[in-house]
């Protein structure tokens, strides 16, 4: 069975989820006459979002194109921390709460929109005193604690360009992106906590700064408890406590411009050079509102939102402080595990702060599915009304469990696909209009135009699969790499000339939706014949036995590549040699017996970055013995020891 007789297969069994009545009735947007207007005018589509937000002065222009290099309100002028904060307070919602913040070992706090905004004017105020000014890099390695979210809005507050690096990259990896951004501050936390132990961040600091002359101060926050000092008498740090909390709390926000940029982000990149991904003001606010509002269908004044990722991703960029704060929606931020101390702590927070909407990774939903029903089972997740997911494609499989489990049947799911570079979500259902499919993300956001191309570069119409690119500019795009122009162009805009090429490929079935196949580099060509690991892995996970799963093309003599399955199966059920061969030919049934893989192994773990993502490459590099690469970017670099003793204890 191919891939396409697949989505056949999943149509004929009406495995389609209309939103219910309920839902609709309360829905921002039901109208599906929305994608045909916004796509007739995406630019007056683009500008009634931005009208939403405060200008201090308006643009003049709402778009220029000049690929590959677009630019959006021309001439308007704002402040990003104004949009999250300042307007809401001053329309008399300071004492909303912005934030219920929970620490992994259990503290708590909770911080209104007033709270947040005085926080910010004072760190915005002791920035101001270390001498940092419009323009200057800050570089950011903290956990998720509200202090975080304060030292970016206080950049913006200041026309800073902050840079955050997820607290747990190598000193290496810090080192690398401070030199190439020529960052003047370091914003850290002496710790963090992770599965019930405190992990050491400013030793991590301190030997990337070592090797950057760029950097002038290091401002160090302490988590406190039972966390030590890690006070090494060097003159450059400068403790937050004397110089944030003794600064006033009005601080002036400083007029941007809407193309002014506004932070850089580093992605991985092919060469082994991390991407600084550079995003601006205006465009890129108002990407995030409009797609925040309308995705989750967010209602400011009622909902708890709860996006699970970490502000150290451009998930947490724009779906934890700028779309969601911009809208003055609650949300709940947690700092630790999502099992520890046990595996049910998400759902107790579901259950404590009343979560109406819940954003997560794929990954993250089939760990839930490994550690069994039982733990959502235990608690009342009726506050839920809306699923979301994000970071890679979902299996059908999982999305069903997560409808099924957690949305208890009656919450709309958004399968939203998006990355880094474009700042915010691309193609997604629209709540209140989208009948889904589980596994698909269904149509582009309105005023986003994508389509599929062959290998020649014409566009596939219709049914059918290709390359995935965006055909017009959007507000909230990428606007460069940082101090490299060429390599923007040649990496997204030199093998399509004129399109956007994210380096995805995707299938749109005969209704015209769109399933994401993930990265075109985890396509293998088995005796000719061209095959998505994502095909296999959902149909691996389709089998009851399976958890998780990641599949790999290794060389073969004779077919080029073959399929090699890696699996992590559910706790009721163990690994021998004959459910490997019922895997095996599960696999064959539903796709075909080329997608058969040649062996599968079993494993507890997989290699995943921070992000949640499962790194193949590692795993080919385990499968076909070479040395194994850069895993800076590794949640847990010990796995890798795991998988080859697993690996080669079992092959052949």
């Amino acid at each position: 069975m191919t891939h396409s007789d697949r989505i056949e297969t999943l149509l004929e069994e009406n495995r389609t989820f209309p939103p219910s009545a309920e839902f609709v009735g309360q829905a921002n947007l039901t109208d599906p006459q929305t994608y045909a207007d916004a796509n007739a005018d995406p630019e007056g589509w683009w500008a009634s979002w931005a009208e939403q937000l405060t200008w201090d002065e308006k643009w003049h222009t709402v778009s220029e194109w000049k690929p590959p290099y677009a630019k959006w309100f021309l001439g308007g002028k704002l402040n990003a921390s104004v949009q999250c904060l300042d307007r809401h307070v001053d329309a008399g919602k300071g004492d909303q709460v912005a934030f219920h913040w929970e620490g992994e070992p259990g503290d708590r706090r909770t911080l209104t929109y007033a709270d947040m905004l005085e926080g910010v004017g004072r760190v915005a105020n002791g920035l101001k005193t270390l001498g940092i000014e419009k323009g200057d890099r800050v570089t950011l390695y903290m956990p998720m604690v509200p202090e975080l979210a304060m030292a970016v809005l206080a950049c913006s507050r200041i026309g800073a360009i902050f840079s955050v690096v997820f607290a747990g990259f190598s000193a290496t990896s810090l080192k690398d992106r401070i030199q190439d951004q020529e960052a003047k501050l370091v914003i850290c936390a002496d710790g963090c906590w992770r599965r019930g132990k405190v992990l050491d961040l400013k030793t991590v600091v301190d030997e990337a700064v070592a090797d950057c002359p760029s950097i002038k101060n290091v401002l160090l926050w302490r988590r406190g408890g039972e966390l030590k000092t890690a006070s090494n008498g060097i003159s450059r740090d400068c403790e937050w406590s004397d110089m944030v909390e003794t600064q006033d709390a009005l601080c002036p926000p400083v007029l941007m411009d809407a193309e002014d940029p506004l932070f850089i982000l580093y992605t991985s990149g092919t060469t082994g050079k991390p991407k600084g991904i550079v995003h601006t003001t205006g465009g890129y606010l108002t990407g995030a509102l409009a797609t925040t509002s309308l995705v989750f269908d967010l209602k400011p004044n009622e909902d708890v939102y709860w996006c699970t990722a970490d502000i150290g991703w451009i998930t947490g960029h724009s779906y934890i402080v700028f779309g969601p704060m911009a809208a003055g929606v609650t949300q709940v931020m947690y700092e630790g595990a999502p099992n520890h101390p046990k595996s049910d702590r998400f759902w107790e927070l579901v259950e404590r702060y009343k979560v109406s909407i819940f954003y997560t990774a794929p990954t993250a939903i089939r760990a839930f599915i490994k550690w069994g029903d039982e733990h959502p089972a235990a608690h009342d997740l009726s506050s839920l009304r809306l699923l979301g997911t994000v970071g890679e494609p979902i299996n059908p499989e999982a999305w069903v469990w997560y409808h099924e489990h957690i949305g208890t049947e009656h919450c709309p799911i958004v399968d939203t696909w998006w990355q880094t570079e474009t700042g915010g979500i691309m193609i997604t259902p629209l709540p209140g209009i989208t009948e889904t499919i589980p596994g698909s993300a269904m149509k582009p956001f309105p005023g986003i135009e994508a389509k599929l191309l062959d290998e020649q570069g014409a566009e596939v119409v219709g049914a059918g699969g290709g390359y995935l690119v965006l055909s017009r500019p959007w507000p909230h795009m990428l606007r460069g790499l940082w101090n490299d122009p060429e390599r923007y162009e040649e990496t997204y805009w030199s093998r399509f000339p004129g399109f956007y090429f994210p380096g995805d490929g995707a299938k749109r079935d005969a209704d015209g939706n769109l399933w994401i196949l993930g990265r075109v580099d985890d396509v293998m060509n088995v005796s000719g014949h061209r095959l998505s690991t994502m095909e296999i892995e959902s149909a691996l996970v389709d089998h009851p036995a399976v958890a998780e799963a990641a599949v790999i093309g290794i060389s073969h003599e004779l077919k080029g590549q073959v399929p090699v399955g890696f699996v992590i199966l559910r706790s009721s059920h163990e690994s021998s040699p004959a459910l490997a061969e019922e895997l095996r030919k599960h696999v064959g049934t539903l796709i075909g017996g080329l997608a058969r893989p040649e062996a599968i192994h079993f494993t507890p773990e997989l290699p995943k970055t921070r992000s949640g993502k499962i790194m193949r490459r590692l795993l080919r590099d385990v499968a076909e013995g070479k040395h194994i690469g850069d895993t800076t970017t590794l949640a847990d670099p010990g796995v890798l020891d795991g998988l080859r003793a697993e690996y080669e204890g079992n092959k052949g």
